[in-house]
């Protein structure tokens, strides 16, 4: 996979090319991370940081890290010795722990990241953030709603550094979709729909039985959310992102329907959303069928945004070349004589513009310019979290932002386990913009 090189400077420049870089940097408070002012502050330092699950998360995290050079990885820590090898490989220099708690006491680490099963992460971020560690955990933020709060109070009782790894949020194809969300350039928005389909089964290979649940963790309800905190998780914060606000009541319906090999959590899920506003967002995930991808889609009554996709649409597109529209006008002048018990019927057929790319170009590593969706924002999210480890600054929202999302995931789980309509509970809303 090609990574995007771009620095904090250069970030700012192609996003600010495409608007007021203080326009985004007042939409999007995480973005102050990369603002110039903080250049002498972190001019020549590294954050000392500390890796927690070293599997294929904890690498890819690694990888990213030592290509910012914004850090000095100075332990790590796992209680699988496998994976723990396979990353003190790449960071020889780094002090290997087995316990966590060993690793909070150390006066070298000044952060840590969490990439452990996710019924583990309240449990570490809690104690991190209160052993006076920065802390930077994966996705979902907690395996229960409970967690999820008490997470949160910790962060706003400490002042510590808190980031979950919600890389869209530092994704330059979605911050500038959302700033066009935001100026009203798709108008209205009317609908947003999520979606993530894959055909596998989830399932890693078990070395010997007793491993099963430690490695196969995501198919149990004791330690996972299944599709839910795994991957509606992403795809759910770009309702309060783009709304602003959070659903009123959540319905939705789960089942296993084809991988029946033992797992508890659902292989297919179909969840809805409604905003106080009459507005729904969706989430479907199917694991058995992979035709048409993920994606997430905010429509607008003049627009729709694709965001994986990073693409945009108009309702009103070109004119047709002549030929093409003599060719509509007698189709539909075709249909206009067919009578359907009723006035004439003319078939409503999808768009077949093919849309505008939202960010143009972006640098790749090797200097050439790539078109379109480049990168996916990760890589700007850990070199952000080295940034606040070093000036030792939260970034204001992001964590709300997270925080959200997972509690949606999780709310979301509830209306299909209960199988009914859950409204939004009082004493899981925390401050936010304008339902504060």
């Amino acid at each position: 996979m090609e990574t995007t090189e771009i620095g904090r400077r250069d970030f700012l420049k192609t996003v600010g090319a495409l608007g007021s870089s203080g326009l985004l940097l007042t939409a999007f408070p995480w973005l102050q991370s990369f603002a110039a002012d903080n250049q002498k502050a972190l001019k020549g330092e590294k954050a000392k940081l500390a890796i927690i699950g070293t599997g294929s998360r904890g690498m890819y995290h690694i990888n990213n890290l030592l290509n910012t050079r914004q850090a000095e990885i100075v332990a790590l820590c796992d209680i699988y010795k496998p994976h723990l090898d396979q990353a003190a490989a790449l960071c020889p220099k780094a002090k290997k722990y087995s316990d966590y708690r060993e690793v909070l006491a150390s006066p070298d680490v000044q952060g840590i990241i969490i990439a452990c099963p996710l019924h583990e992460h309240a449990p570490i971020a809690i104690a991190g953030m209160k052993a006076g560690k920065h802390v930077f955990s994966e996705k979902s933020m907690a395996r229960t709603l409970d967690q999820c709060k008490e997470m949160y109070d910790v962060y706003k009782q400490t002042g510590q550094v808190l980031y979950i790894g919600q890389q869209r949020l530092f994704d330059k194809k979605y911050i500038k979709a959302l700033e066009m969300v935001h100026n009203g350039t798709i108008g209205e928005v009317v609908g947003l729909r999520n979606f993530w389909f894959r055909n596998n089964d989830w399932r890693r290979p078990v070395p010997e039985p007793s491993l099963e649940r430690q490695i196969n963790w995501r198919l149990y309800k004791e330690y996972s959310g299944g599709l839910m905190t795994e991957l509606a998780t992403h795809q759910l914060q770009i309702g309060t992102w783009a709304l602003k606000s959070i659903p009123d009541y959540i319905m939705g319906s789960g089942d296993i329907t084809f991988w029946k090999d033992g797992r508890e959590v659902y292989d297919n899920v179909n969840v809805i959303y409604h905003y106080p506003n009459g507005v729904k967002m969706t989430f479907e995930s199917i694991i058995s069928n992979k035709k048409y991808g993920m994606d997430e889609q905010i429509l607008g009554h003049k627009g729709t945004l694709e965001l994986a996709k990073g693409k945009y649409f108009f309702e009103e597109v070109k004119p047709a070349p002549g030929i093409q529209q003599l060719i509509n006008q007698i189709e539909h002048k075709v249909f206009d004589q067919v009578s359907f018990a009723g006035p004439s019927w003319v078939p409503e057929t999808a768009s077949e513009d093919n849309g505008e790319f939202i960010v143009d170009k972006v640098k790749t590593h090797d200097g050439s310019n790539t078109t379109g969706a480049a990168g996916d924002g990760s890589e700007e999210l850990v070199a952000s979290f080295c940034d606040s480890v070093i000036t030792g600054k939260p970034i204001p929202v992001l964590v709300e932002e997270a925080y959200y999302s997972s509690v949606l995931a999780l709310l979301g789980l509830k209306a299909m386990e209960e199988r009914s309509i859950i409204e939004f509970p009082e004493e899981y809303k925390i401050p936010y913009l304008n339902h504060a």
